[in-house]
């Protein structure tokens, strides 16, 4: 399994040439997916079609459900919004369709970097990338004279002159939540360490290694600096924490450090120091600590070919080139859609781009991976195990669930 035409570089590069349509649909369209500003844009748009019925449930809970509301016959969502990690679990389970058709009718402004092709067939539409990356408070750093950080090493050292200086005790933000945040966490530094989860050409795991090591002993080093909850912290946790004024460095995803300080009752000072930059590295490596990706939608396979072209039909009509005109929702995301331009709030995402940061692996075994780390690693962030035996029994979990599910032997 693996992503044949998108390249975040080439898909940040060319933007789309759809053109504006009428939406009237037949069938009933129900979405699945996040509920960060962009997504919810996409949701509103498709819902603005008349002649059916569109609903949508926006949620962190997304990936625990879009799956189970697939399965069924007929599906309960007929479009689940996705990115490279969460299309590999629809996939693995036969639960969305081939695009082919509803591409060749409905999609013709459809650039080749929008369709995410996988084993020959489209099976998803992206229209925005996105990435994990630097967000600061520009004055604090002022305030202890050092400059942006460029690597997690010096993230640290500053952390350590704001929390001395008294300006903040906890100082650094971090999507931490024990679960699939914090496993996302590990992945990014896990990478940036020259890490590779595999063994080359195989699914056998290869987390338990130097690279594993330094990447979780870094996490714990930053952990020291953050709010002592910091394993119940999600996205949304991690945001409040900056607009509140309590933290001053955070590596965030560019989807949501775009609007961070749009929310009401933001302080001032925060408004005003708030900045943005390109992921960090680590341990002396170039490649950054992050990972690439890209958001889309699909269309479910257990609904009729009527509720298909209408869902189609209905997410098209979310991603047209018209929402642009929204100022607000042109600095949501980077669009890959005619018309996008790079606002300031664009730089982390296109820095991580053309810095050599990795793609999110679109593997069909990188979900149970993920799965395992997330699982397994709120042990040794606690102190309660070693880094070498927390690695241990993510490899035993990941095996097991590899074995189960065909992969291993």
């Amino acid at each position: 399994m693996f992503l044949k035409t998108f390249t975040a570089a080439g898909a940040l590069a060319v933007l789309t040439t759809s053109t504006a349509m009428a939406c009237e649909i037949t069938a009933r369209v129900s979405i699945v997916g996040n509920e960060f500003p962009a997504i919810q844009t996409v949701g509103a748009g498709a819902k603005a079609c008349a002649g059916a019925e569109v609903t949508t449930n926006l949620t962190a809970d997304h990936q625990t459900i879009n799956l189970p509301g697939m399965q069924g016959n007929p599906a309960e969502y007929t479009s689940a919004i996705i990115a490279n990690s969460s299309i590999v679990a629809l996939m693995n389970e036969d639960v969305i369709r081939p695009l082919g058709d509803l591409v060749e009718k409905h999609g013709q402004g459809l650039q080749p970097t929008q369709l995410i092709t996988i084993g020959g067939e489209v099976m998803a539409v992206a229209f925005m990338a996105n990435a994990q990356h630097l967000v600061y408070r520009a004055d604090v750093l002022e305030q202890v004279g050092v400059e942006p950080p460029t690597t997690y090493e010096d993230m640290l050292a500053a952390a350590e002159l704001i929390r001395e200086a008294g300006i903040m005790e906890n100082p650094v933000g971090g999507a931490y939540a024990a679960g699939w945040n914090l496993a996302q966490e590990f992945n990014n530094m896990f990478l940036g360490y020259g890490g590779q989860h595999f063994e080359p050409g195989t699914a056998e795991p290869n987390v338990n290694s130097e690279a594993g090591i330094n990447a979780l002993n870094m996490m714990k080093a930053l952990s020291d600096y953050m709010n002592p909850d910091y394993l119940t912290h999600d996205s949304n946790a991690t945001n409040a924490e900056f607009r509140a004024g309590n933290v001053a460095l955070m590596n965030m995803w560019g989807s949501r450090a775009a609007t961070l300080t749009e929310a009401e009752g933001v302080p001032q000072e925060v408004i005003d120091g708030f900045a943005i930059a390109g992921p960090m590295t680590v341990g002396g490596g170039d490649i950054p600590a992050s990972t690439l990706w890209w958001d889309g939608w699909t269309v479910a396979k257990n609904i009729s070919d009527e509720e298909a072209e209408a869902t189609f039909i209905a997410m098209m009509n979310g991603i047209d080139p018209s929402i642009l005109e929204d100022e607000e929702v042109a600095r949501q995301a980077v669009w890959l859609i005619e018309g996008y331009e790079p606002t300031e709030a664009a730089v982390g995402v296109f820095a991580a781009a053309n810095s050599g940061t990795i793609p999110y692996p679109m593997l069909p075994y990188m979900g149970l991976m993920h799965t395992a780390l997330g699982n397994e690693l709120a042990d040794f962030m606690q102190g309660k195990e070693s880094a070498e035996q927390a690695l241990a029994d993510v490899e035993a979990a990941y095996r097991a669930a590899a074995i189960e599910s065909g992969f291993l032997q």
